[in-house]
């Protein structure tokens, strides 16, 4: 009989299991992967740390995090700075005074913002004093039609599956412009790449746990239930209440990845394809997370990966929740259930059904620590 059954080997998972274990409690975590770390898996290919699930960027402003993480591994200093490419064009994100150099020609911040003021007005004009009723008419409305039309709609399209007309103006509540030459993704505080890669930090955080890879949750339920007296379940939770409601809806992704016999393919970890015929929204070069830090290694190869977004179906494997205002109606009939359950905690971002960066879901299981251990 194990205190606490953990359905799920990624952050969330790792973080109750680790704690949970440090108290003297029983944990068993499962996983019905071949391999821990979920989604933050990242695989050593000759040399080279290999994000299997997508780029993962650890970034944060909460102190109390970045302390939590840097336990298990030492940080590099790698600084997110992506460059988007439409068809044969390339411009630095996020949208700074680089991008509008590059775009427009301009070279100081007030000849930056009269033109986006021009733009941006046009747009204001055309709404005629209502609010924006889509993606589309948010997005002219904060940067103007250049922007949009380059940057942005064409990787939103792809990423969501949907015409940016048919999409919600509140997914985009703002858009950060800065007036400054800053290639600098995030405005975290605290930024960085685990040298060595991902998997090492849940190696080390279910150390003394006993793990089971390869396991069903659904398959084995009746047993693996009548063998816990708590369940912490990462999974989606539409899925644990057999769609009792209805299916909540997903993106996936479908990744196809290259080890090619040369140096260096792209210069760069992330590049984004933001025109809508190109059918993957970026490619990784997954070597520059931490050898760009470090001076080069693996120089007679590199791995680079291209990410396809796809809608997702039953036995696919969900990426990002559809936050719009129908499935979040229904992920509230399905949270009352999980409310009303004395042994079951959800958690994660396919249990909580919301979209979480890495520090976020570490936060999240900390506070659910806290909540179940005083």
């Amino acid at each position: 009989m194990f205190d606490y059954l953990v359905v799920g080997a990624g952050l969330f998972g790792a973080v109750f299991a680790h704690e949970a274990h440090k108290r003297g409690k029983s944990v068993l975590v499962i996983d019905r992967r071949a391999h821990i770390a979920g989604n933050v898996y990242t695989e050593n290919v000759g040399g080279i740390n290999v994000h299997k699930f997508g780029a993962h960027i650890f970034h944060t402003s909460n102190k109390e995090v970045w302390d939590y993480i840097q336990q298990f591994a030492e940080f590099n200093r790698y600084t997110n700075s992506p460059v988007a490419r439409y068809k044969k064009e390339l411009y630095n994100l996020p949208f700074n005074m680089n991008t509008f150099s590059q775009m427009w020609g301009v070279r100081t911040p007030s000849e930056a913002q009269a033109k986006l003021d021009e733009q941006k007005a046009e747009a204001v004009a055309a709404l005629n004093g209502r609010e924006p009723a889509n993606l589309e008419e948010q997005a002219l409305s904060l940067v103007g039609r250049d922007i949009y039309e380059k940057l942005i709609k064409g990787y939103t399209e792809k990423q969501w599956g949907r015409k940016c007309t048919e999409l919600p103006a509140f997914i985009i509540k703002r858009l950060p412009v800065r007036l400054v030459y800053d290639n600098n993704y995030f405005n975290d505080k605290y930024q960085g790449i685990p040298v060595g890669g991902y998997t090492q930090i849940v190696e080390k955080m279910l150390e003394g746990v006993e793990v089971r890879l390869g396991v069903d949750f659904f398959k084995e339920r009746g047993a693996l239930v009548a063998d816990a007296r708590k369940i912490v379940f990462t999974g989606m939770i539409d899925e644990y209440y057999d769609y009792k409601f209805g299916e909540l809806e997903y993106r996936s992704l479908r990744f196809e990845t290259e080890d090619l016999p040369q140096e260096n393919y792209q210069g760069n970890a992330v590049v984004n394809y933001t025109e809508a015929e190109v059918p993957f929204t970026r490619i990784i070069e997954h070597k520059h997370f931490e050898y760009g830090c470090q001076g080069g290694l693996a120089t007679d190869h590199t791995v680079v990966t291209r990410e396809y977004p796809a809608t997702w179906k039953r036995g696919d494997e969900p990426y990002y929740p559809m936050n719009d205002e129908k499935n979040n109606a229904l992920y509230a009939k399905y949270k009352a259930l999980a409310d009303a359950e004395a042994n079951v905690i959800f958690g994660g971002r396919l249990g909580m059904y919301k979209y979480f960066d890495m520090h976020h879901v570490i936060a999240e299981a900390l506070a659910c620590v806290g909540k179940e251990f005083g």
